[in-house]
Formats: structure tokens, sequence, C-alpha cells
């Protein structure tokens, strides 16, 4: 297996595109920070393979134990894409949170709310027979649902980050299929996924993009007590 294998540019690429957003995005500290947080879900891999997919990857680790580095690579870059997809189309400020609105009883969840989609997708894995994606994709849907009610002001940003950050996945994976036509075929366990195809990207892969989109776009305001104000 070659150093430079198929998921290894799957994740460098994206890597390209968090480092030319984060050299221009004012909100450095979000994307850094979220991609940070967002960098440790890469070790869940082992549930990923070979039930989802079973890429190539570094010293053939992904084969071998499941981990790869290339996941930690995937999840730090779009983490820290996804938090800010929505401040490159619009103007927006932190404003820190008063004590008063903090102390807010919709927010008395606030933490249980925090750890719900970790909780959600382990139980879904291991008292169901779904695919590990589609756990992960009802996890991340519920959290964003539950977000949503403890943060309604939050609502356009979660919306809209769902939508963007899958435009920008889906024209990401266009292009990787134009460099790489074989690799949705050879790499992804489609015999056991819905087998629907857009545009040769499996259709799980852009659920995957939205419900990420919807449940992490605004992690940091949730988790840092953040709300949005929009600059005209």
């Amino acid at each position: 297996m070659g150093f430079l294998n198929e998921w290894l540019i799957f994740s460098l690429i994206l890597f390209g595109i968090w480092l030319i957003i984060f050299i221009f995005i004012k909100n450095r500290k979000e994307m850094f920070y979220v991609s940070l947080f967002t960098m440790p879900f890469g070790l869940t891999e082992p549930l990923f393979v070979p039930e989802y997919w079973n890429p190539p990857s570094l010293f053939n680790l992904a084969a071998k134990t499941g981990f790869d580095i290339e996941s930690l690579i995937f999840c730090f870059a779009t983490g820290g894409i996804v938090s800010v997809v929505y401040e490159l189309f619009f103007m927006v400020k932190h404003k820190k949170m008063s004590r008063l609105e903090i102390n807010h009883k919709r927010h008395k969840f606030h933490s249980l709310i925090l750890v719900s989609f970790p909780i959600i997708f382990l139980v879904l894995y291991f008292f169901s027979n779904l695919n590990p994606i589609y756990s992960a994709i009802i996890s991340m849907l519920i959290f964003s649902i539950l977000t949503l009610l403890c943060r309604p002001d939050l609502k356009k940003k979660i919306l809209l980050s769902g939508i963007l950050f899958l435009i920008v996945y889906f024209l990401f994976f266009l292009s990787f299929n134009i460099i790489y036509p074989y690799a949705v075929e050879r790499f992804w366990n489609l015999s056991v996924l819905s087998g629907i195809l857009i545009l040769e990207i499996p259709l799980e892969e852009l659920i995957f993009a939205f419900s990420f989109g919807l449940s992490w776009g605004s992690i940091y305001e949730y988790i840092k007590w953040y709300k949005l104000k929009e600059v005209n």
C-alpha cells in the first residue's frame, strides 16, 4: 500500500480546505477550539471498519486495528469547517449570554444534552442491528433537535450549517470521485447500505454531512454560552 493512499488524500484535502478557511476567517479561536474538540471522535473508527467501509490507511492500520491516523485528520478538519461555515456567508459577532439567560429553566438539561449524542449512539450501536453510520446519523439528528429546544436562538445557524456543510461536502466528494472514480465501489460496504448513489456519492455520506452540520455547527456557541448577533 503506497504512502499516499486514497483515504489519506481524502483527509488531507479536507485539511487543506480547513487551512484556507482558517487563514481568512476571523473566528479562528472558534474554529481551532471545535477542531480539537472533534478530533478525538476519530478514535471511533473501529466501530465503522469494516461494517460501514474499509479504507486503505497508513501502515495498513485500519485493516489491522480499526484505528487510523486519517480519521483523526478528517475529524479535526470537518469539525473546524462545520463550526464556521455559517460565518463564511453571514457576518456575526459572538456575545456572552447573561447570567439571567443562562439560568433560564430551558437550560437545566444543558449538560445532559451535551453528552446525549455519544449516549444515544452507544445505545443504538449495542442494542440495535443498525449499521453504525445510521446510528451516528440518528444520534446527531436527535442531538440537533435537543440543542434547538435548548437554544432556539441558534436555529438559523443550526439549520444553515447543515445545508451549507452538505453543499461543501457534496462538492468536495464530487472532486474526490473525479480523482478516484473507483473509491466508493471499492472501499464502501455498499451491500449493507441503501445502495443509493447520487452522482456516485453514497446517500449515507450526504445524510451524514447534513446531520453533522446540524448538530456540530453551533456546538461552540452551545458549550461556551454564546449567542450570535448579525452584523449588517
